[in-house]
């Protein structure tokens, strides 16, 4: 079985197990951004190809590979991919669901904890030599809360929300609210110590408001001006899922406000982000209530690893004939 796989060169080899399905097959690596000629010509009889989670694959590859069974995402997302087209040719397409769930909850929490203790101001004043002066205002306003203090609304509720739900609750916040269009059982609901709200109710009641939904016709641009009318004064809002979920516009305008007291994105729309992004042209002032991380939330090495082993799982199924488990195109 032969491989063609779109992403970083190397990854299959860094991050697979040494008793993984990889020793049965041959791989050809290639970057993303090649025509569909390139990659036809490195491995147009390849029967799986495995692609980063951000990568293209058209129909038009697709018809170019007549042996291709298996298109597995490197990761979670997989909307660059033309899920019809595979479907019409009978060829799965799947994805690593759940691979990054720990990680990409690790980068919400420090990011809600990163806006309430104030960490990037914070240390800028230690480097000016003002902590005194900085640390005795927190001591006279008694502004600086604590995780536990806030109500926090998980928008979306998958694999990821329910780890950082497990964090929020390691940390002692005792009010997590949640919207999904199908909500739990009450029992599931206890056991995870989590209560479904509608989503404007979720916003309105939520000091931090966390995005964790996939990128589709339903969800591009839905924070948008309503969206965060809708929350409470001063709230903190974080992007941990796509930064196409947000409008940009309406959420500067949030901001400057005060509609919304701090926002930590870990993603943004148009990346890979050029310094003419409108996030980054902002004022100082505004400039200093926006937390970001360069969408590293869910590409920890156990990630990929997680991700590689579910991958080889998929293809092992597909080379001995067998329905792969992390279909996303019945």
């Amino acid at each position: 079985m032969k491989v063609l796989h779109i992403g970083k060169k190397g990854n299959m080899e860094r991050y697979s197990a040494p008793e993984s399905y990889l020793s049965r097959v041959e791989t050809a690596d290639a970057y993303m951004g090649l025509s569909t000629e390139e990659y036809l010509a490195l491995a147009g009889d390849a029967e799986v190809i495995v692609a980063d989670a951000v990568a293209s694959v058209p129909a038009a590859l697709m018809d170019g590979m007549p042996r291709l069974r298996l298109i597995h995402s490197e990761g979670v997302a997989y909307n660059g991919i033309d899920l019809q087209a595979a479907r019409e040719r009978g060829i799965y397409v799947c994805n690593c669901q759940g691979a990054n769930a720990r990680a990409v909850a690790e980068q919400t929490v420090l990011l809600m904890l990163g806006m309430l203790r104030n960490v990037t101001a914070n240390d800028r004043a230690v480097r000016e030599g003002r902590q005194i002066a900085v640390k005795e205002g927190y001591m006279l306003r008694g502004d600086l809360r604590e995780l536990a203090d806030c109500a926090v609304g998980l928008v979306g509720f998958g694999s990821i929300a329910r780890s950082t739900a497990a964090l929020l609750r390691a940390h002692g916040v005792e009010r997590i609210y949640y919207y999904k269009r199908s909500p739990l059982s009450p029992q599931e609901e206890e056991q995870l110590g989590v209560q479904y709200l509608p989503m404007e109710e979720l916003l309105g009641r939520s000091d931090i408001v966390s995005l964790h939904l996939p990128v589709n016709e339903h969800t591009t641009g839905m924070a948008d001006r309503a969206f965060f009318a809708s929350m409470r004064e001063g709230a903190c809002f974080v992007n941990t899922s796509r930064g196409e979920l947000v409008n940009d516009a309406a959420l500067i305008e949030a901001l400057q406000s005060g509609r919304l007291h701090m926002a930590g994105l870990d993603t943004l729309d148009h990346e890979p982000v050029q310094t003419d992004h409108p996030l980054l042209q902002v004022s100082e002032e505004l400039a200093g209530r926006i937390l970001f991380s360069p969408h590293i939330g869910g590409i920890t090495a156990a990630s990929f690893r997680r991700s590689y082993a579910m991958i080889w799982e998929d293809v092992q199924a597909v080379a001995e004939g067998r329905v792969p488990k992390r279909v996303v195109n019945p």
